[in-house]
């Protein structure tokens, strides 16, 4: 699946340590290759975050994103935030 980044979600990768963006480099290669990776826990959100999906990327980490489709295009991921569950849910 093709993925896209919003620039919020580019900042806060920026400002995460290295090993957290080397594990989010890792998790985005799966994800791209099969969104469905057991190893990704891909699932729906509720309540602020209805109509997205979160993908593991560590046991704390989070990239959030949704699906976007155009008319004749094949959909892509548009990942829109990133962080502990913590900074996301909390």
């Amino acid at each position: 699946m093709k993925v896209k980044f919003s620039k919020e979600f580019i900042d806060q990768y920026k400002k995460a340590d290295v090993r957290i963006r080397k594990r989010v480099d890792k998790q985005i290669n799966i994800f791209s290759k099969n969104p469905m990776d057991l190893s990704l826990r891909n699932h729906d959100l509720r309540q602020e975050y209805e109509g997205q999906r979160s993908i593991n990327i560590t046991s704390d980490w989070r990239a959030i994103y949704r699906e976007v489709k155009f008319a004749d295009d094949e959909p892509y991921a548009y990942f829109t935030a990133l962080g502990t569950h913590s900074q996301l849910y909390g």
